[in-house]
């Protein structure tokens, strides 16, 4: 029997526990560097003592030094859940983005593995990283970690979604996933009384002209053949109806697959806001809180893992990039990257709906899908 035949048979034999493994984590959903239980729910399945990192991040690896990494993530969303699913959650907190499914079958692929570690083709590590989806971000936490300073020959990582076909697997060469900024923009005014707006500088003016105006730059300033967004998605001002209030804040997101064009989004950002609240006889500062750089694929172990994707029941997806970001793109410092997106579209028993919503939720034959796409991203690493 092959590795690739003996991990998948394993694998499969894991999913029952990791399937009711899923739901348990879904139910307890933490935010970034808070992932108490969470980490104590995975460290309690995985066959081997985990060392801490990041906080609440855990390590488990075995078979030798380097070998290939594989990530999952361990925080949830600041979402109230709408699923209506049984294990749902009531803290809060949800699961919106698949990280209780990446976890679960992380478990599973890491149990499979350590069941055959005399035969494994590479040293397996598995990492379970806290806060991805907010700042500070938990891979560059990572890299600053003593157990993983010298590095793996491949790292690794699988997240779903719901645009990809169910059953297919994105494994794109190249950027796949944008440069990605958070900013927050806060302007500055003269207070007064509504029914005198002569008498004031209305921030809360200056900054709708604002969110207007930078809705316009990527069409403006970006080479329409490039992907690139940019979304106010957060304001905050006043306290009553009949004051101007002396500021007004918002916070923006701008995301661009070429780092080139994230470097004109963020001057243009700054220039547009500063003119634009000085127009208005305010004054206004931008502060970058987040960036990451572009997710790139290692164009060699992409090739890899479509190679293996049939074999592990799978088919590979029509070309496929995403303005989304993912802090995973930091940890190609650590060796040769590959991020695989899982497709959930049309996937049995799975209402569509997008990352983030607060009733996304991936079905139980998710946790198999996610797995085989971890155990071929390992299998291409260890072929590299």
């Amino acid at each position: 029997m092959s590795s690739v035949e003996q991990l998948l048979r394993l694998v499969d034999d894991e999913l029952p526990a990791a399937t009711a493994l899923r739901e348990r984590l879904h139910a307890v959903p933490e935010s970034g560097f808070h992932e108490v239980r969470t980490a104590a729910l995975i460290a309690e399945a995985l066959p081997v003592e985990p060392v801490r990192v990041a906080g609440t991040g855990l390590l488990a690896r075995f078979g030798g030094p380097r070998g290939v990494l594989v990530r999952a993530e361990l925080d949830g969303l600041e979402i109230p859940e709408e699923t209506g699913a049984p294990f749902a959650s009531a803290n809060g907190h949800m699961h919106a983005c698949g990280h209780d499914v990446h976890l679960a079958a992380l478990v599973a692929v890491t149990r499979a593995a350590y069941r055959m570690r005399d035969e494994l083709p590479a040293p397996f590590a598995a990492v379970f990283q806290p806060s991805e989806e907010r700042h500070p971000s938990g891979a560059v936490a990572l890299l600053e970690e003593p157990e993983l300073a010298s590095g793996f020959d491949v790292v690794v990582a699988a997240h779903l979604h719901p645009l990809l076909a169910w059953g297919s697997i994105g494994v794109e060469p190249g950027a796949v996933n944008a440069a990605s900024d958070a900013a927050e923009i806060v302007v500055d005014g003269l207070g007064g009384h509504g029914a005198y707006p002569h008498l004031a500088a209305d921030p809360v003016l200056a900054l709708a002209q604002v969110v207007v105006t930078l809705h316009t730059v990527v069409g403006r300033r970006i080479d329409p053949t490039h992907a690139a967004a940019l979304t106010v998605g957060k304001i905050e001002a006043g306290t009553s109806e009949n004051v101007i209030p002396p500021r007004a804040r918002a916070w923006a997101t701008l995301r661009a697959l070429d780092a080139a064009d994230q470097a004109v989004l963020r001057e243009v950002v700054v220039s547009t806001v500063e003119a634009v609240a000085r127009a208005h006889g305010c004054t206004a500062t931008v502060r970058f809180t987040k960036s990451e750089p572009p997710l790139v694929n290692d164009e060699r172990l992409a090739q890899l893992t479509a190679a293996l994707a049939p074999t592990v029941g799978l088919a590979v997806a029509p070309p496929w990039r995403s303005c989304g970001g993912d802090d995973f793109a930091h940890l190609h410092r650590l060796g040769p990257a590959l991020m695989a997106f899982v497709g959930l579209h049309e996937a049995p028993g799975f209402r569509p709906r997008p990352l983030h919503h607060p009733e996304f939720l991936p079905p139980p034959s998710a946790v198999s899908a996610v797995a085989r796409t971890q155990a071929a991203a390992y299998l291409a690493g260890s072929r590299l």
